[in-house]
């Protein structure tokens, strides 16, 4: 009764959300392997939820808490992740192309063969994220901005030279 009372709740809030409702605690959350292509998750509390291999192209994740959560080889073109909370997050072999990342906070994430391209990074955080050498590149060449909430500027979070 309880699993059933559970699924009802999700569905509804995943309904919701399109109705600008408030999304409930996805704590500890798996949505491995599943096609999620314009999901609204905006403001939701998702700590250490896991997304591995899920395509969240154009999902929106706006101002989400996302800290501790894996997002291992996920799709996320195009997909909205402004203002989010990424701390800890795994995002290593996860696709950010066209993502749209201002002022989020990524700091202690893990993202060593993240892809990078066309990413909007203003006012993001990224310290002690570890970055490939080609990525840290891309990202450089874009950063600007100071973290509203850290007061870390881009530039200097990803320590560009």
């Amino acid at each position: 009764m309880a699993r059933l009372i559970a699924s009802l709740v999700l569905a509804l809030s995943l309904l919701g959300c399109g109705l600008g409702m408030a999304l409930p605690v996805f704590a500890a959350k798996e949505f491995n392997k599943q096609v999620l292509i314009g999901a609204d998750f905006h403001g939701a509390d998702l700590r250490a939820t896991t997304f591995s291999l899920t395509n969240l192209r154009e999902a929106n994740f706006k101002g989400a808490n996302l800290e501790g959560a894996s997002l291992f080889g996920a799709k996320l073109q195009d997909a909205d992740l402004s203002d989010a909370n990424l701390r800890g997050a795994t995002l290593d072999s996860a696709v950010f192309d066209g993502t749209k990342l201002d002022q989020a906070i990524l700091e202690d994430a893990f993202a060593f063969n993240t892809r990078f391209k066309n990413v909007s990074i203003i006012g993001a955080d990224f310290t002690n994220v570890p970055l490939r050498g080609d990525s840290l590149k891309i990202l450089c060449a874009v950063a600007s901005g100071t973290n509203n909430s850290t007061g870390r500027s881009t530039f200097n979070s990803l320590e560009c030279e």
